[in-house]
């Protein structure tokens, strides 16, 4: 083998490797840095959405829905009215299927939750609330009693991500 052609090889299978490799986020293909140009996909982003359509009249503290990709995030939901810790589960659920169910995900389809409570004297009536609302096969969770206890005095506050 001539040395030119060696030297051809070896400069060439790095590019051919770099050029082959799909990058992934977000659990899909995108393209890499090249532009836009010839592949035909493209890149997740990040989108807000309220409940409702509408925007609040000022800059938010954080937001209540973010979807990238067919990831979906779903800030904290707490119950800020006068009630038990059932009525607050329910409530928290009730809206955290509303907001799967507006940016096309179900309950079904969350992977994590995270439950805060007030207090961890309501565990046991939080669950009789919590169990079953997630379809047969629940998401992970992670449950823990705020040390401060929640804003707003609700009893419970809930978090989820799901996919799409």
């Amino acid at each position: 083998m001539s040395s030119n052609r060696r030297d051809f090889i070896r400069k060439a299978a790095p590019v051919a490797a770099v050029a082959t490799v799909p990058v992934v986020a977000g659990g899909q293909a995108v393209a890499s840095d090249d532009g836009g140009r010839g592949r035909g996909h493209h890149r997740p982003r990040k989108e807000v959405h309220y409940p409702g359509g509408g925007e609040p009249p000022e800059n938010p503290l954080f937001s209540p829905i973010v979807t990238y990709g067919d990831m979906v995030y779903i800030s904290g939901i707490g119950a800020h009215f006068e009630g038990d810790i059932r009525a607050h589960t329910d409530h928290v659920l009730s809206e955290i299927e509303r907001y799967l169910e507006s940016v096309g995900s179900s309950m079904e389809k969350v992977l994590k939750v995270n439950v805060y409570l007030n207090t961890l004297d309501d565990y046991d009536g939080m669950n009789e609330v919590f169990r079953g609302r997630w379809g047969d096969e629940p998401g992970v969770r992670t449950t823990i009693a705020a040390a401060a206890g929640i804003p707003g005095d609700s009893l419970v506050e809930i978090d989820c991500i799901a996919v799409r």
